[in-house]
């Protein structure tokens, strides 16, 4: 097996590649700052109903939340984008695949920004 270096590929952006790259380092800093908060830092290993609460009233922690979402909800939709590449569709058909993958980032991306800002505005 040859080890080839990771490289963008045909029809698929440099920056485009390179926030795919950027965002999965940004996951796993997200990711273990949520491990650790959530579960090791918990008593119990995991965060009551009342805690979460308390824990989002901190302005920090939804900020946080809601920019792990997105990196994660970015990331796997530029891995997607990606696979679908290699079946090598035609330019009209990656054209409506990345309206569908943008339409739905921000759909997704809406509704946790407006659960983030729920449980942010609950009280206990």
């Amino acid at each position: 097996m040859i080890d080839t270096p990771s490289v963008p590929k045909p029809r698929e952006s440099t920056w485009l590649w390179l926030f795919k790259i950027i965002s999965g380092l940004l996951i796993v800093v997200f990711l273990g700052i949520h491990f650790v908060v959530n579960h090791l830092l918990a008593p119990q290993g995991l965060l009551t109903y009342e805690e979460v609460i308390l824990y989002f009233k901190n302005p920090i922690v939804p900020v946080m939340e809601v920019l792990f979402l997105v990196f994660v909800i970015a990331h796997s939709l530029t891995g997607l984008r990606s696979i679908f590449l290699d079946l090598n569709p035609s330019d009209k058909l990656l054209r409506a695949v990345d309206i569908v993958f943008i339409v739905a980032g921000v759909g997704f991306a809406v509704y946790g920004i407006w659960l983030a800002w729920v449980i942010a505005s609950t009280s206990v």
